[in-house]
């Protein structure tokens, strides 16, 4: 079952003892931050200070359509001109690399594949980047985004960049309407997800154990990852690691799909250092949920027939649809 999941990292008067943002070194790796605090005799940037250290990065503090967020469903608004999304392989199955980056299992796809979605809340067409990996250290925590304040083991994240205006994804990043980003939540169960059985069996997970680590697959469906259903949440965003652009069209599947509990023991077993370092988890490798403000969350899910005025019914056919 899951559990209320207390999001809060760092107590927001600590960040009172930081000095005013200075611009830093060009020569910086872009690199340079952090989930979680780690010992290792230097100061790295986690999630409360991202907006703090680096003038390039102030979106992240002070952003006014930041994500991840809480989905409170009370606050969702049916739209019936959400079109179902519309994904294109090219009927051809793709290879790609599965990296260790230090902060997320990651699989990016052999350019000479292209795999792009559009309709839906998207007026134009985006290209497949990279397909990213959050997950927690115990189960009732890892996903980025929440559920009426819930947490879930882990979330995927599949990143496009409008390939309709923007040449590559770095262009798109930082451009209006650069990046939309398919997200489905994980959940736990004895089966495994098609395509995440490729990526988390024992004989491919163990291959990138270390930083740097990566790992060729082939023969690979993405459509395998997508739950049978037409039906997700979207609002306007941001990417969640810094610089934090405010660019990006979340869309959330409304069905999760499915890992195996050794599956998820085996992401856990991943550093996020070099083989020679201390072993430091990638797990918890999320950013807190940011403030809705006056963004708008939308669905193609009707409500209508539990009634306008019973935002409880309304939360109650969400839990059932997220354990669909």
């Amino acid at each position: 079952s899951i559990t209320l999941w207390d999001i809060s990292i760092i107590s927001p008067s600590l960040s009172l003892c930081l000095p005013a943002a200075q611009p830093i070194s060009s020569k910086l790796h872009e690199g340079w931050w952090a989930y979680k605090d780690v010992v290792q005799g230097s100061f790295v940037p986690v999630p409360s200070f991202w907006g703090l250290v680096n003038s390039a990065w102030n979106l992240c503090a002070m952003g006014k359509r930041q994500s991840p967020i809480d989905i409170e469903t009370s606050h969702m608004i049916f739209d019936p001109h959400l079109t179902p999304l519309r994904l294109n392989t090219g009927g051809r199955r793709m290879g790609g690399t599965m990296y260790n980056t230090g902060k997320h299992v990651s699989l990016r796809p052999d350019k000479a594949h292209l795999v792009n979605i559009s309709g839906g809340p998207l007026g134009y067409s985006y290209r497949l980047e990279e397909v990213r990996l959050h997950f927690g250290s115990e189960d009732a925590q890892g996903s980025e985004h929440l559920l009426n304040g819930q947490g879930f083991p882990g979330e995927v994240q599949l990143i496009h960049y409008n390939q309709d205006l923007y040449a590559n994804y770095s262009e798109a990043a930082k451009s209006p309407h650069g990046i939309a980003v398919v997200s489905i939540f994980i959940k736990l169960s004895e089966n495994s997800n098609a395509f995440l059985n490729r990526m988390l069996n024992r004989d491919t997970i163990t291959r990138i154990n270390y930083k740097h680590d990566a790992f060729l697959l082939m023969g690979l469906n993405i459509a395998d990852l997508y739950p049978d259903t037409t039906r997700y949440i979207t609002y306007e965003g941001s990417i969640t690691i810094p610089p934090c652009y405010e660019t990006s069209t979340w869309i959330l599947i409304n069905k999760p799909v499915y890992v195996t509990q050794m599956q998820m023991h085996s992401l856990r077993l991943l550093s996020q250092n070099e083989p020679y370092k201390i072993f430091l988890s990638m797990s918890d490798n999320t950013r807190p949920t940011q403030p809705l403000l006056q963004r708008c969350i939308r669905t193609n899910i009707n409500f209508s027939k539990q009634g306008r005025d019973c935002p409880n019914n309304r939360a109650l056919q969400i839990d059932r649809w997220i354990d669909g």
